[in-house]
């Protein structure tokens, strides 16, 4: 329908052309779920419905009249299926401009029929890489006609009707009840914007898989992120500021009960989440609590009861309204001893039926349950109107990576203890200084400006909570630049430090450690967080 418009001031005519009815549609769908109500929908208005493979099957099952395209082209699908619907007859139905003289006399002259409606989705590339390393499989998860029909139906929304996702089922089928298949052009401009969001998310997904099995000298300088997923969250870091999260939490974890999730409990569930898999190959429970992003507990022990009570005592004060992480099943003993603590999330693998009803009891309270899933080996944030990126620290020191630089070497236990608390300072933010026994977190100092007052940070926590440091263990993020904090080490009772090393004056703390009965081994890998 063409309807002009006299706008007086400018004194000239606006032509708007306004609606455009479906009269054909091609459907070629991987998910069907919802399609039934819109192919019932194209029938009652006498839609003429071209489709291929699968789809051409279950809209007959419907008893719907539907064209196979392969009738239209007089072409077979070929190669297995990969080329099906790339043909000009399609192509051409969609692409050719309706009010277009020399556009209407070949799609005449060619037998080109106008195809208004396409409603396509894609292969499951991103669920395909999720589920398997089969890379024959993630390959044939590529689509190409799909991908090629959206972007045509989309450039030509002046004459077709883009649909792309089964999420805009519902929006379809009000056009099609309550306008008889009649759309605006803003109508199918905004469809056709959602499109080239769908496909510009779809190659990104897998540019990114690409890149990220590419060798490091093939990869090229460019960042490229997309998700067409996105969750509101209640609020920001603060409450006067917006956030959103773009991505898939519920391949991340199940929430069981509680309030929605704020910005500030993703950051700080996924900062308890990396350092509790420091622990994954380990046969003890692991437990882990967080406030602010930093560790204020961390333990390990036989059951996820006594794991939790020891990373408590560290900081119980600090625990108040934080979040925890377990890598074993919460039992009913440890949902009793969790009961008594107020906290906004707890993140584990399993809940045993009468843990979980315990845990319930408090309505706000987060319960997740944690699911496997792949995380991004990449970090990146903005920042000066642009993005940092950087590969994530996945490095986890082994007994193997330590030096021993002092006279006494440490022992097994102290090897123990001194690994677990260089996990723990890994995720700490910087300048931090870790102290701990065997499984055991005693005190941090997180965030300093100075590693000194760091360590000076982490005594006083420790002493505050009735912790004795003798026969305790020092991690530092980054090497001593002085000895004075091996020196204070050694006056509370601390025998054993790791540390990276690499400063000009590491011989100046290896001698004071040589001197007071001390073992210092060194890393080479400095963990800064920021």
């Amino acid at each position: 329908m063409l309807r002009l418009l006299f706008v007086p001031s400018s004194k000239r005519f606006v032509a708007f052309i306004m609606q455009k009815t479906i009269h054909s549609a091609l459907i070629s769908v991987y998910y069907k779920d919802g399609l039934e109500a819109i192919v019932k929908e194209l029938n009652r208005l006498g839609v003429v419905i071209y489709s291929t493979g699968g789809t051409q099957q279950f809209i007959e099952n419907l008893g719907v009249p539907v064209t196979p395209v392969e009738e239209l082209t007089q072409y077979p699908a070929i190669f297995g299926g990969r080329v099906k619907t790339l043909h000009p007859k399609i192509f051409g139905g969609i692409l050719y401009r309706r009010n277009i003289l020399q556009d209407e006399k070949e799609a005449s002259d060619y037998r080109i029929p106008n195809i208004d409606l396409v409603v396509v989705d894609l292969y499951p590339f991103t669920e395909t890489v999720a589920k398997t390393h089969n890379e024959e499989e993630i390959i044939e998860k590529i689509d190409i006609g799909g991908v090629s029909l959206i972007r045509a139906a989309a450039k030509n929304f002046n004459d077709a009707l883009i649909v792309c996702s089964k999420n805009q089922y519902s929006a379809l089928e009000q056009i099609l009840k309550e306008k008889n298949g009649s759309s605006s052009l803003p109508e199918r401009k905004n469809f056709a914007m959602q499109a080239f969001l769908h496909t510009a998310s779809y190659d990104t997904a897998i540019f990114n898989h690409f890149l990220e099995n590419s060798p490091a000298e093939q990869k090229p300088a460019h960042f490229m992120k997309a998700s067409t997923e996105a969750r509101p969250l209640r609020y920001g870091e603060n409450p006067h500021q917006a956030a959103t999260y773009f991505g898939n939490l519920d391949a991340h974890f199940s929430q069981l009960n509680g309030k929605e999730l704020s910005y500030n409990n993703l950051v700080d569930a996924n900062a308890a989440l990396d350092l509790l898999d420091e622990f994954e190959d380990s046969p003890l429970a692991a437990f882990v609590i967080v406030k602010h992003t930093n560790a204020c507990g961390v333990a390990l022990a036989s059951t996820s009861a006594e794991a939790y009570q020891k990373a408590l005592a560290a900081d119980p004060t600090s625990a108040f309204g934080g979040v925890l992480a377990c890598s074993k099943t919460i039992d009913l003993e440890a949902a009793k001893a969790l009961n008594g603590l107020f906290f906004e999330i707890l993140l584990a693998p399993a809940y045993e039926p009468e843990a979980l009803e315990l845990l319930k009891s408090k309505k706000n309270r987060m319960i997740l349950l944690r699911k496997k899933s792949r995380t991004s080996k990449v970090q990146f944030k903005s920042l000066m109107g642009g993005i940092l990126v950087q590969d994530k620290d996945i490095k986890t020191e082994q007994s193997t990576d330590l030096k021993t630089v002092t006279t006494l070497a440490p022992s097994p236990a102290q090897i123990n203890a001194l690994l677990f608390a260089t996990k723990i300072a890994k995720h700490t933010k910087s300048n931090t200084i870790v102290l701990a026994t065997e499984n055991q977190l005693l005190a941090s100092g997180t965030g300093q400006t100075s590693r000194v007052d760091a360590l000076k940070q982490a005594i006083q926590k420790a002493k505050t909570f009735g912790f004795s440091l003798e026969e305790a263990v020092m991690a530092s993020d980054a090497f001593f630049p002085f000895p004075d904090c091996v020196a204070i080490a050694h006056q509370e009772g601390i025998k054993a430090v790791i540390q990276p090393g690499g400063s000009v004056k590491d011989q100046e703390s290896i001698d004071f450690c040589n001197q007071n009965q001390m073992a210092m081994v060194l890393t080479g890998i400095r963990h800064f967080k920021h």
